[in-house]
């Protein structure tokens, strides 16, 4: 546990939580995006987790729920088939 300092001399005493891994155990990667079918990182994403500051890995999980969004987008263009 850390102090946060709030207004007026009040401090919070803050958990610092481990920013988990999106990882999900579906490794395979997919040719067009270059993302992992799983979890949507990219290899230099996945090689670099363990060495990443927690604020870069809030900044990939803020990736991935973009990633997320396009790969369904994708995903419902593929499976309408040819018009």
């Amino acid at each position: 546990m850390r102090p946060r300092r709030l207004h007026k001399g009040y401090v919070q005493m803050v958990v610092d939580v481990a920013v988990p891994s999106p990882c999900v155990n579906i490794c395979r990667m997919h040719d067009a995006t270059g993302w992992c079918e799983g979890c949507k990182r990219t290899l230099d994403e996945i090689a670099a987790w363990s060495t990443l500051d927690d604020a870069a890995k809030r900044a990939v999980w803020r990736q991935l729920a973009l990633r997320r969004i396009e790969w369904r987008r994708l995903h419902a263009d593929t499976e309408a088939g040819p018009a």
